[in-house]
């Protein structure tokens, strides 16, 4: 799929994107896809690729710009390196709400602007970090997401965060769909049934579904991926966008 670097302007600075587009003539819906704790990384870039072959224009943003040149995490070996651990939480936690809405309406902005997009409304989906990114989106910029989707996404109904996704239920029009890893402490069971209950009671079409392995399981680089998990990411991915953004 033709892929290119790019730049998107921000009320915070300029963040680099990877831009992948299909082959042939557009206009095509359009997704962001937000990574996971790692950051924009060459996994993510093959990622975008392999959605943008469904049939959309595929942003990956490298949402900690605001830190400059950062060095790569090895996502094998990060999370056991104290040192690593700490710099990648750091860099986490200053991914608030509030940025991911407001780097979000660049985001929107960006893809409204090109002439191989079509509409004003668009897809997100992430992974981990991304995945509670792509609901808290979902909710702040409500208007601009049809479709929204959460891959071994944590935090994602947490009854003692203000910031949680759950508490944003009444404001999502687009359709959500969870994909959560059974083998997952960030996201459990007593989570789910907060986060269902409150989409549910908020009239928002949603699926949850349950993969049978653990935290990560659809990206090739972190140590818990799983293959077969993998692919059905991807099936559900294709028929879930197919059906609300269409191709």
């Amino acid at each position: 799929m033709p892929t290119i670097d790019d730049s998107i302007l921000t009320a915070d600075g300029v963040c680099p994107v990877t831009v992948c587009t299909p082959q042939g003539a557009g206009p095509w819906p359009a997704v962001v896809m937000y990574p996971d704790a790692g950051g924009a990384r060459p996994t993510f870039r093959e990622m975008a690729r392999r959605l943008s072959s469904l049939g959309y224009v595929v942003v990956v943003p490298d949402v900690y710009y605001r830190n400059g040149e950062w060095a790569p995490f090895d996502m094998r070996t990060a999370f056991a390196d104290a040192a690593e651990r700490n710099r990648l939480f750091a860099m986490m936690k200053a991914i608030t709400p509030e940025v991911m809405e407001s780097d979000a309406r660049a985001f929107f902005d960006y893809l409204a602007a090109r002439p191989d997009v079509a509409g004003e409304s668009f897809g997100t989906t992430g992974y981990c970090m991304g995945g509670r990114t792509s609901l808290v989106v979902a909710g702040r910029v409500p208007e601009r997401v049809a479709a929204a989707m959460s891959f071994h996404g944590g935090g994602l109904a947490s009854p003692d965060d203000p910031g949680s996704p759950h508490l944003l239920a009444e404001r999502i029009r687009a359709a959500v769909y969870v994909g959560a890893a059974e083998d997952d402490p960030s996201y459990t069971a007593e989570q789910s049934e907060i986060l269902d209950a409150a989409l549910t009671a908020a009239g928002v079409e949603h699926i949850i579904e349950w993969y049978p392995a653990a935290h990560g399981f659809a990206v090739a680089d972190n140590a818990p991926y799983d293959a077969a998990a993998a692919e059905r990411h991807w099936q559900a991915m294709g028929d879930f966008f197919g059906a609300k953004l269409g191709r």
